[in-house]
């Protein structure tokens, strides 16, 4: 026996993979409608999640969680360690990319009702998924140690302490005490590096199981050439093929019907993904490259700045907060997020109560409106 058929034998009994299940795996048809990148674009938070993971863990390595020099620190990054203030820009923009493409990816979702039964828990999965993202670009942002980052960090944790009921135990947690000290510094460190990610991999393990137990919801639109049977519908109102799984009886044409419908993984949709990568790789270079993550003035506890402003996508949030009163802006953000939290069985009433009316898409057409304008407005002041 040579002593490459032994290394092969030796492999194969180490390693037990079915090549087989791989092939399978692999040749998963991908329905029509992903050819369209705009409904393709759930893979891009997670592209952009590993380039954080990557970006963050090279920036541990030279970061130093103390008030007295983390400020210091990241100017170290930026200005002395080769190639740092490019990985810290890179780090930046993938936070805001992800943020962004994460809102865009549950928009589409929400819009095509692709959150309807059985993929309510999947719709619910996203949300922690969103909300473990802010806490992400919370926490980062007040890592910097600079002055409006740290000003930001002192509102952040007394809005979380307006919270009825639980708000002076969170608040008390986050800070490490009774207010901002060294000790709340090192608390959203760990948070950063170690509890939020480790969150984040549950939830997209969880997430990518879901989508494989349910597969991509399957939607028909206006123009489409359908068999008369699957009735063509508006972008709003996404339809699962008639099978056996929808209590449906099935045809003698419907295997060849599906395969109509869809195209294989790979090396189709597989390529496509390696484009959208390359394209994101190439601009949080080019954002990178133009506009390189800056520093600030160094942290004052003593002098409270005139004008402190939170990242991007707080802005709708704090210009809630400004309107209202704390305890009602608190509150009011609460029922928001339990309303998008609860969406799918929300939206089995309304279809209950008002069959054929579609009010889940108005709802979300004026919701996203509000977000809007409450983010341009006080992006604007």
């Amino acid at each position: 026996m040579s002593k490459s058929q032994a290394f092969k034998e030796w492999f194969d009994e180490s390693f037990p993979i079915d090549l087989n299940l791989l092939k399978e795996i692999s040749s998963e048809p991908i329905p029509n409608h992903l050819k369209r990148w705009w409904y393709a674009i759930g893979g891009t938070p997670l592209y952009l999640f590993v380039i954080q993971a990557i970006t963050g863990i090279v920036l541990t390595f030279y970061y130093v969680p103390h008030p007295a020099e983390a400020f210091e620190s990241v100017v170290r990054i930026t200005t002395e360690i080769r190639f740092g203030w490019f990985i810290r820009s890179v780090h930046k923009w993938s936070a805001h990319l992800m943020v962004l493409t994460l809102m865009l990816h549950m928009m589409r979702v929400f819009f095509t009702s692709a959150y309807r039964r059985p993929r309510e828990f999947n719709w619910m999965i996203g949300v922690g998924i969103l909300v473990t993202t802010l806490g992400f670009g919370f926490t980062g942002y007040s890592l910097i140690y600079e002055q409006i980052s740290y000003w930001a960090a002192v509102v952040g944790t007394n809005v979380a302490e307006a919270t009825p009921l639980i708000g002076e135990m969170i608040a008390r947690f986050i800070r490490g005490g009774e207010e901002i000290s060294d000790n709340t510094l090192t608390r959203f460190f760990v948070l950063h590096i170690g509890v939020l990610p480790t969150a984040m991999v549950m939830l997209l393990g969880l997430h990518v199981v879901q989508i494989r137990l349910h597969g991509v919801t399957k939607m028909r639109f206006e123009g489409d050439n359908q068999p008369a049977v699957q009735m063509s519908l508006s972008v709003s109102a996404p339809v699962t093929p008639l099978s056996p799984e929808s209590g449906q009886p099935s045809t003698g044409n419907e295997e060849e019907r599906a395969k109509e419908e869809s195209f294989p993984f790979f090396p189709d949709h597989f390529y496509t993904e390696v484009i959208v990568g390359l394209t994101l790789t190439f601009i949080l270079t080019i954002l990178a490259l133009i506009y390189p993550a800056h520093m600030g003035d160094p942290a004052n506890p003593l002098v409270t700045p005139e004008h402190i402003k939170p990242e991007w996508f707080f802005y709708a949030t704090f210009r809630w907060l400004k309107l209202t009163s704390l305890t009602v802006g608190v509150m009011g953000t609460m029922v928001f997020l339990g309303m998008l939290l609860f969406w799918p069985f929300i939206d089995r009433i309304f279809m209950k109560k008002f069959p054929g009316k579609d009010i889940s898409f108005w709802i979300g057409v004026v919701g996203f409106f509000v977000f809007l304008i409450f983010t341009v407005w006080e992006a604007l002041v």
